[in-house]
């Protein structure tokens, strides 16, 4: 049966994620993918354009799936009520997430070390990763310690050593597999977010 445009181009993104994930994508041509899919060459350009389109469909519709605030708050885990959300329970909510696609995890460390080239084309992408995050989250109403200030005042530091971190321990997991990614979070958390002031709000 003829697969419906929607239907080939998640095949041919999650095809290149994989490869991506295990070669990176310098080593990825085009037509490892197509074969990968059972495609033409041609066909193929059809749906990405070229090599940056298809580094570009991997990002959008495949990593960037799942994970977001909004299915924190949805998710009707301690500390995700919308009128007042919990910072560190969404982090520990976005670990056990990605500790759940090792694979995704894997594309994206690949993707961001190869995005140190200014010609990359997720170059920009990753430049303005932390600015991007940031924007994202600073319209929710966060509820933090009042003697830590006001969240749009003076989280924005710690919010990037969270990301910072997050990005480092999760590359110890990729190497380390023995290592429990949740768990080692939480030995983070507790310096981040230190009792007794944090407590009631994590």
């Amino acid at each position: 049966m003829r697969k419906n445009p929607e239907e080939r181009r998640r095949e041919i993104a999650e095809a290149a994620a994989k490869l991506i994930s295990e070669r990176g994508s310098n080593a990825v041509s085009i037509r490892d993918v197509a074969d990968e899919v059972g495609m033409s060459h041609s066909g193929l350009l059809h749906y990405i354009g070229d090599k940056n389109g298809l580094i570009r469909m991997v990002i959008d519709d495949v990593y960037a799936g799942g994970g977001t605030v909004d299915d924190f708050l949805r998710s009707g885990l301690p500390g995700s009520d919308p009128e007042g959300p919990l910072f560190p329970a969404y982090l520990r909510f976005l670990v056990r997430h990605n500790a759940q696609r090792r694979s995704m995890v894997r594309l994206f460390s690949v993707l961001s070390v190869e995005s140190l080239s200014v010609s990359h084309p997720l170059h920009e992408d990753f430049e303005r990763r932390f600015d991007d995050i940031w924007q994202d989250y600073l319209p929710f109403p966060w509820r933090i310690p009042p003697q830590v200030g006001d969240w749009g005042t003076v989280m924005r530091p710690r919010v990037r050593l969270c990301m910072e971190t997050m990005d480092g321990i999760q590359l110890r997991w990729l190497r380390d597999s023995p290592i429990d990614l949740y768990d080692e979070w939480l030995q983070f958390e507790s310096i981040m977010f230190p009792s007794p002031l944090w407590d009631g709000y994590k």
